[in-house]
């Protein structure tokens, strides 16, 4: 069995009783979290959950919508869907099978930095969801007839978003704030490019981005990390994938924030519905930024729950809107920060005063004490709680690789929330209330309307 073991940065010493190199960290609860590399730079991370009878495994390209060249816009969302299609091993019929038959789940996420094929299943039957889904990822044929038929259902999930007014919202937002960056396009791609895009660039598109180099396997729950390297490692050879002990992994993306042209003032989007959604914000900070914890605060006090200023100003006191919160999104060299609300198209102008208004009162004034602990207490609970689900520590494994390099076990991670001060949040609040708004709304107006702003 020949893989090498290059850890991950660690934050925390472990605590594992181990001289093995390839741990990485020891949880809570005796979970090991290990990383090792095998020939052709394939990494693999896993975290072994004593007394979990399920396993979650996640094979990750660490490429997404935002990826895609000129004439490829669409090609990671429909390869999401195309490798589910049949492979020169097994039909479509024979890969969703193979995971009914034992009661496992199975599935896929595009993302604009990434893409996930997941499953999952009993540990006894871990062995073969490795088979399959490397299969699928090593396999794929994209048949033209499967890819057209494809081609439509996609079409069908675009339309069904275009029906969602928050959905549209979230969109025309993003699109604004991140102006020419590809960040900026929508995942799944337009109407119009996955109209266009043909087979060859699908292919090109997986021919380029589907390699040893770019893959990343990350799994949680029941499991022995050195079995699980040696079952992959024994797949990928199967396939016929060339893994070269001389090949290192690729690159994780450059994490210099870019120069973002985004369309700051009001964009109104004509939607015949019987609520506006409203969203305001701006660029904001990226996914490595020291100050993410910080962001997690200020958006708890902000717009995190019933108790938030958000929620208790706009909804509880004064009744406008079912539902308020604020939000925020990090990349690798970009990212944003909003608030939504949606009301009646009558009120629309009062509530996003109430937005402004919120936001600069938090860069005036801060946030007390008392919020502050009840935010990390929310925050806290709601790490901890998350990660009881072997799904949701796979995929912090695979953040971790791909984003930042860093693994942040569980008490590190509430530590750094804990260092997190009243003044930290108001800094921040002030650079996020300075920067010049986007404001979206989505709702039976005509596109010049201006809702009373100057």
């Amino acid at each position: 069995m020949a893989f090498t073991v290059l850890p991950l940065t660690s934050a925390a010493a472990s605590t594992a009783a181990t001289t093995d190199p390839s741990v990485i960290s020891g949880e809570p609860g005796g979970a090991i979290v290990r990383r090792s590399v095998l020939p052709g730079g394939v990494r693999v991370l896993t975290e072994a959950m004593p007394g979990q009878r399920s396993a979650t495994i996640g094979f990750w390209i660490g490429v997404g919508s935002r990826d895609e060249a000129e004439g490829q816009h669409g090609s990671t969302h429909f390869l999401e869907h195309l490798l589910f299609k049949g492979t020169k091993r097994r039909t479509a019929l024979e890969i969703a099978s193979a995971f009914d038959e034992v009661g496992g789940e199975s599935n896929a996420a595009t993302a604009k930095e990434s893409t996930c094929y997941y499953a999952r299943v009993l540990d006894t039957d871990l062995a073969m969801a490795i088979d399959v889904i490397t299969d699928m990822i090593t396999g794929a044929v994209l048949d033209p007839e499967e890819l057209e038929q494809e081609r439509d259902v996609i079409l069908e999930e675009i339309a069904m978003d275009s029906d969602d007014p928050t959905d549209v919202a979230h969109e025309k937002f993003v699109a604004a704030v991140l102006g020419s960056h590809p960040l900026g396009r929508p995942i799944g791609g337009t109407p119009e490019t996955i109209m266009a895009v043909p087979r060859a660039a699908v292919w090109e598109h997986y021919q380029r981005y589907y390699r040893p180099d770019e893959l990343v396997i990350t799994a949680a729950g029941g499991l022995d990390h050195d079995d699980v390297c040696a079952r992959l490692l024994s797949a990928l050879r199967s396939a016929g994938w060339e893994l070269r002990d001389d090949v290192v992994s690729a690159q994780r993306r450059p994490i210099s924030p870019a120069a973002i042209a985004s369309t700051p003032g009001l964009q109104v989007v004509k939607r015949e519905v019987e609520q506006a959604n409203i969203i305001m914000g701006c660029p904001s900070i990226v996914a490595t930024d020291s100050r993410r914890f910080v962001m997690s605060v200020l958006n708890a006090v902000l717009g995190g729950g019933m108790s938030s200023r958000l929620f208790q100003e706009i909804r509880e006191k004064r009744g406008l809107v079912y539902s308020t919160y604020s939000f925020s999104s990090a990349y690798a060299d970009a990212g944003y920060f909003g608030m939504y609300a949606g009301c009646t198209p009558a009120k629309v102008g009062q509530v996003i005063g109430l937005l402004t208004h919120e936001l600069d009162r938090l860069a005036a004034d801060g946030i007390t004490e008392a919020e502050l602990l009840k935010a990390v207490g929310q925050l806290s609970g709601g790490i901890v709680l998350a990660l009881e689900d072997t799904g949701s520590r796979m995929s912090r494994l695979g953040r971790s690789e791909l984003v930042s390099g860093e693994f942040l076990d569980i008490d590190e991670t509430l530590e750094r929330i804990k260092a997190v001060t009243v003044a930290d949040v108001q800094l921040l609040a002030q650079e996020l209330a300075a920067a010049p708004r986007t404001i979206t709304v989505v709702g039976p107006f005509e596109e010049t309307e201006t809702f009373g702003l100057s």
